[in-house]
Protein backbone atom coordinates (compact mmCIF):
# COMPACT_ATOMS: atom_id res chain seq x y z
CA UNK A 1 0.00 0.00 0.00
CA UNK A 2 1.51 3.44 -0.63
CA UNK A 3 2.29 5.27 2.53
CA UNK A 4 -0.37 7.88 2.68
CA UNK A 5 -2.18 10.03 5.34
CA UNK A 6 -5.87 10.11 6.38
CA UNK A 7 -7.10 13.25 7.87
CA UNK A 8 -10.94 15.47 7.88
CA UNK A 9 -11.37 17.23 5.14
CA UNK A 10 -11.28 21.13 5.26
CA UNK A 11 -13.14 23.86 3.18
CA UNK A 12 -9.66 24.87 1.93
CA UNK A 13 -9.61 20.82 0.25
CA UNK A 14 -13.02 21.22 -1.20
CA UNK A 15 -12.13 22.08 -4.85
CA UNK A 16 -9.44 19.16 -4.99
CA UNK A 17 -11.13 17.12 -3.01
CA UNK A 18 -14.29 17.68 -6.25
CA UNK A 19 -11.31 17.27 -8.51
CA UNK A 20 -10.54 13.80 -7.23
CA UNK A 21 -13.72 12.52 -6.89
CA UNK A 22 -14.51 13.72 -10.82
CA UNK A 23 -11.42 12.12 -12.17
CA UNK A 24 -12.26 8.56 -10.22
CA UNK A 25 -15.77 8.48 -11.13
CA UNK A 26 -15.76 9.33 -14.60
CA UNK A 27 -16.90 7.43 -17.06
CA UNK A 28 -17.47 4.23 -14.85
CA UNK A 29 -20.96 4.01 -13.88
CA UNK A 30 -22.56 6.28 -16.61
CA UNK A 31 -20.91 8.62 -19.17
CA UNK A 32 -19.30 11.68 -16.93
CA UNK A 33 -20.40 11.47 -14.04
CA UNK A 34 -22.27 13.42 -11.00
CA UNK A 35 -20.18 12.41 -7.66
CA UNK A 36 -18.05 15.41 -7.43
CA UNK A 37 -21.48 17.60 -8.03
CA UNK A 38 -23.08 15.14 -4.68
CA UNK A 39 -20.53 15.87 -3.00
CA UNK A 40 -20.46 19.49 -3.26
CA UNK A 41 -24.49 19.48 -2.01
CA UNK A 42 -23.86 16.49 0.55
CA UNK A 43 -21.60 19.29 2.59
CA UNK A 44 -24.17 21.96 2.68
CA UNK A 45 -26.60 18.95 3.73
CA UNK A 46 -28.36 18.52 7.53
CA UNK A 47 -27.37 14.74 6.88
CA UNK A 48 -23.90 14.87 6.07
CA UNK A 49 -21.53 13.67 9.09
CA UNK A 50 -18.47 15.93 9.08
CA UNK A 51 -17.00 14.08 11.92
CA UNK A 52 -16.58 11.08 9.01
CA UNK A 53 -15.69 12.95 6.26
CA UNK A 54 -12.16 12.15 5.38
CA UNK A 55 -9.30 12.63 2.89
CA UNK A 56 -6.22 10.25 1.79
CA UNK A 57 -3.07 11.92 0.76
CA UNK A 58 0.01 11.07 -0.69
CA UNK A 59 3.20 13.46 -1.80
CA UNK A 60 1.52 16.13 -0.40
CA UNK A 61 -1.57 15.89 -2.59
CA UNK A 62 -5.32 14.55 -2.25
CA UNK A 63 -5.53 11.08 -3.96
CA UNK A 64 -8.90 9.82 -1.97
CA UNK A 65 -11.99 10.53 -0.05
CA UNK A 66 -14.61 8.55 1.50
CA UNK A 67 -17.86 10.60 3.31
CA UNK A 68 -20.85 9.57 5.14
CA UNK A 69 -24.12 10.52 5.43
CA UNK A 70 -26.94 9.78 7.80
CA UNK A 71 -29.33 7.59 6.84
CA UNK A 72 -31.96 4.89 8.72
CA UNK A 73 -33.85 1.94 8.62
CA UNK A 74 -37.21 1.04 8.91
CA UNK A 75 -37.67 -1.66 10.84
CA UNK A 76 -40.74 -4.49 9.93
CA UNK A 77 -41.40 -3.46 13.90
CA UNK A 78 -42.31 -0.48 12.78
CA UNK A 79 -39.38 1.59 14.52
CA UNK A 80 -36.69 3.69 12.87
CA UNK A 81 -33.17 2.78 13.32
CA UNK A 82 -30.32 5.53 12.54
CA UNK A 83 -27.25 4.37 10.16
CA UNK A 84 -24.57 5.73 8.18
CA UNK A 85 -24.99 5.60 3.88
CA UNK A 86 -21.05 5.47 2.83
CA UNK A 87 -20.38 7.56 -0.21
CA UNK A 88 -19.08 8.56 -2.61
CA UNK A 89 -15.69 6.61 -1.69
CA UNK A 90 -13.33 8.14 -4.41
CA UNK A 91 -9.58 7.66 -5.10
CA UNK A 92 -7.52 9.07 -8.35
CA UNK A 93 -7.19 6.10 -10.69
CA UNK A 94 -3.46 6.26 -10.87
CA UNK A 95 -3.93 5.38 -6.88
CA UNK A 96 -6.10 2.65 -7.36
CA UNK A 97 -5.43 -0.98 -6.55
CA UNK A 98 -2.98 -0.28 -4.24
CA UNK A 99 -4.81 -0.32 -0.96
CA UNK A 100 -6.02 3.72 -0.54
CA UNK A 101 -9.96 2.44 -0.81
CA UNK A 102 -9.60 0.34 1.73
CA UNK A 103 -7.75 2.59 3.87
CA UNK A 104 -10.54 4.68 3.91
CA UNK A 105 -13.02 2.38 4.75
CA UNK A 106 -11.25 0.81 7.62
CA UNK A 107 -10.87 4.56 8.71
CA UNK A 108 -14.04 4.99 8.61
CA UNK A 109 -15.30 1.90 10.03
CA UNK A 110 -13.58 2.26 12.67
CA UNK A 111 -13.85 5.99 13.86
CA UNK A 112 -17.48 5.26 13.13
CA UNK A 113 -17.93 2.15 15.66
CA UNK A 114 -15.75 4.76 18.11
CA UNK A 115 -18.32 7.47 17.93
CA UNK A 116 -21.15 4.65 18.83
CA UNK A 117 -22.83 4.61 15.33
CA UNK A 118 -24.66 1.33 14.60
CA UNK A 119 -23.84 0.49 11.13
CA UNK A 120 -22.40 1.34 7.91
CA UNK A 121 -24.48 0.66 4.59
CA UNK A 122 -23.81 1.20 0.96
CA UNK A 123 -24.60 0.24 -2.25
CA UNK A 124 -21.47 -0.80 -4.49
CA UNK A 125 -19.99 -4.49 -6.09
CA UNK A 126 -20.69 -7.05 -4.01
CA UNK A 127 -17.63 -8.60 -5.31
CA UNK A 128 -15.33 -5.48 -4.04
CA UNK A 129 -17.33 -4.78 -0.76
CA UNK A 130 -17.62 -8.40 0.60
CA UNK A 131 -13.48 -8.04 0.72
CA UNK A 132 -13.21 -4.87 3.16
CA UNK A 133 -15.76 -5.70 6.21
CA UNK A 134 -19.28 -5.72 4.51
CA UNK A 135 -21.88 -8.25 3.67
CA UNK A 136 -25.07 -8.54 0.97
CA UNK A 137 -27.62 -6.71 3.64
CA UNK A 138 -30.60 -9.38 2.62
CA UNK A 139 -28.54 -11.38 5.36
CA UNK A 140 -29.92 -9.48 7.94
CA UNK A 141 -33.56 -9.15 5.85
CA UNK A 142 -32.98 -5.60 4.55
CA UNK A 143 -34.06 -4.61 1.43
CA UNK A 144 -34.26 -1.48 -0.32
CA UNK A 145 -36.76 1.28 0.11
CA UNK A 146 -38.46 -0.18 -2.85
CA UNK A 147 -38.47 -3.30 -0.54
CA UNK A 148 -36.72 -5.50 -2.66
CA UNK A 149 -33.51 -7.60 -1.69
CA UNK A 150 -30.30 -5.85 -3.87
CA UNK A 151 -27.02 -7.30 -4.49
CA UNK A 152 -25.45 -3.89 -4.65
CA UNK A 153 -27.16 -3.39 -0.78
CA UNK A 154 -24.08 -3.86 1.67
CA UNK A 155 -24.30 -3.73 5.25
CA UNK A 156 -21.57 -3.70 7.95
CA UNK A 157 -22.37 -3.95 11.52
CA UNK A 158 -20.08 -1.75 13.65
CA UNK A 159 -20.83 -3.77 17.19
CA UNK A 160 -21.77 -7.30 17.94
CA UNK A 161 -25.73 -7.82 17.36
CA UNK A 162 -25.98 -4.51 16.09
CA UNK A 163 -27.97 -5.25 12.90
CA UNK A 164 -29.84 -8.62 14.32
CA UNK A 165 -33.44 -8.42 14.31
CA UNK A 166 -33.33 -5.26 12.43
CA UNK A 167 -34.72 -6.63 9.13
CA UNK A 168 -36.78 -3.95 7.34
CA UNK A 169 -36.34 -1.35 4.19
CA UNK A 170 -33.41 0.98 4.37
CA UNK A 171 -33.79 5.01 3.27
CA UNK A 172 -30.81 6.86 2.48
CA UNK A 173 -30.80 10.62 2.37
CA UNK A 174 -32.86 12.37 -0.48
CA UNK A 175 -29.44 14.19 -0.84
CA UNK A 176 -28.35 11.14 -3.69
CA UNK A 177 -31.33 11.97 -5.33
CA UNK A 178 -28.78 14.21 -7.89
CA UNK A 179 -30.61 16.84 -10.21
CA UNK A 180 -28.38 16.01 -13.72
CA UNK A 181 -29.19 19.37 -15.07
CA UNK A 182 -27.54 20.84 -11.90
CA UNK A 183 -25.01 18.63 -12.00
CA UNK A 184 -23.81 19.10 -15.44
CA UNK A 185 -24.00 22.79 -15.42
CA UNK A 186 -21.47 22.12 -11.92
CA UNK A 187 -19.04 20.12 -14.19
CA UNK A 188 -18.54 22.97 -16.19
CA UNK A 189 -16.75 24.76 -13.81
CA UNK A 190 -14.15 21.76 -14.61
CA UNK A 191 -11.63 21.17 -17.58
CA UNK A 192 -13.94 19.36 -20.61
CA UNK A 193 -12.92 15.47 -20.49
CA UNK A 194 -14.62 13.22 -22.98
CA UNK A 195 -17.54 11.44 -22.18
CA UNK A 196 -17.35 7.45 -22.97
CA UNK A 197 -20.42 4.38 -22.93
CA UNK A 198 -20.40 1.17 -23.22
CA UNK A 199 -17.25 0.65 -20.84
CA UNK A 200 -16.55 -2.63 -19.06
CA UNK A 201 -17.56 -0.50 -15.68
CA UNK A 202 -21.00 0.48 -16.33
CA UNK A 203 -22.00 -2.98 -17.76
CA UNK A 204 -20.60 -4.15 -14.66
CA UNK A 205 -22.76 -1.42 -13.09
CA UNK A 206 -26.02 -2.63 -14.69
CA UNK A 207 -25.47 -6.11 -14.10
CA UNK A 208 -25.09 -5.68 -10.08
CA UNK A 209 -28.38 -3.49 -10.34
CA UNK A 210 -30.58 -5.65 -12.38
CA UNK A 211 -29.18 -8.37 -9.40
CA UNK A 212 -32.87 -8.01 -7.34
CA UNK A 213 -35.88 -9.75 -5.80
CA UNK A 214 -38.85 -8.56 -4.28
CA UNK A 215 -39.88 -9.49 -0.75
CA UNK A 216 -43.44 -11.71 -0.24
CA UNK A 217 -43.86 -10.16 3.43
CA UNK A 218 -45.64 -7.38 5.05
CA UNK A 219 -43.75 -4.21 6.06
CA UNK A 220 -44.20 -0.56 7.16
Amino acid sequence: MDNITIRLEQTSDYRETEEVVREAFWNVYSPGCTEHYLLHTMRGSSGFVRELDFIAESGGRIIGAAVSQKGYILGDDGNRYGVLTLGPIAVLPSFQHRGTGRALIEHTRAAAAEKGYRAILLCGDPEYYRNVGFTAAEHYGIRTSGNRYAAALQACPLYRNALQGLAGRYFEDDIYLVDEAKAALFDKQFPPKEMLSGTPSQQRFKEVSAMVKEYPGKYF
